[in-house]
């Protein structure tokens, strides 16, 4: 049997549409209720958890495998092995300021307020640019608003958000999308069962 750790919430109804047309019975997974671990055909166990704990789970050999964000990825930067991109979940990390403002002109530190602290600090490295970071949980556009940030780096999908509160893309930092990903161990000693089901979700039936 193989472990597979999914991720609650905004990939849940894609990652189940693909596990679907890959050949997969995933009725129980869709009228699942509160239940957070299912087996199925005696050949897949699957855990639903949060984005964080998938890789954890994987990192830590609780999970053969999972499938989660690579935004998640990005920011834990975990030793796990990323083996396949999946056909959803699509966005990208942007960094976002107040329409109309250069966030590059000037000589003072920029602030910037993030909920993926460490995706904003390695990029700014990158680009040899001290700037203060602020940790946001919560709406992250209200920062510029609030004058507490110069701008900030989030996931942008449509940019709606953005456009509606004033704010515009700077730059686009990286794409992103769902990921399979596997424990190093598990990638030995179940290689046959995690590539069988790497294909079935690269290669679906339908």
């Amino acid at each position: 049997m193989i472990n597979i750790a999914l991720t609650k919430g905004r990939l849940e109804k894609s990652t189940i549409k693909l596990l679907e047309a890959s050949g997969i019975d995933c009725t129980e997974l869709i009228d699942k209720g509160r239940k957070l671990i299912i087996e199925i055909d005696n050949k897949y166990r699957f855990v639903f958890a949060k984005a964080a704990d998938v890789v954890t789970y994987v990192e830590r050999g609780i999970s053969d495998v999972g499938i989660v964000g690579k935004d998640t990825l990005m920011e834990m930067n975990r030793p796990v092995n990323e083996i396949a991109a999946l056909p959803f979940g699509e966005c990208k990390f942007a960094l976002a300021t107040i329409a109309g403002v250069n966030f590059y002109s000037g000589y003072g530190i920029k602030t910037i307020a993030t909920k993926y602290p460490e995706v904003t600090k390695q990029f700014f490295e990158n680009k040899n640019m001290p700037v203060d970071i602020i940790k946001i949980e919560g709406s992250v556009e209200l920062a510029p608003l609030l004058d507490l940030a110069d701008g900030i780096v989030d996931i942008v999908e449509t940019g709606m958000t953005l456009k509606e509160n004033g704010l515009v893309v700077a730059e686009y930092l990286a794409d992103i999308s769902a990921r399979l990903i596997s424990n190093p161990v598990s990638l030995k000693t179940k290689k046959a069962e995690i590539f069988d089901f790497c294909a079935k979700l690269t290669d679906p039936v339908v």
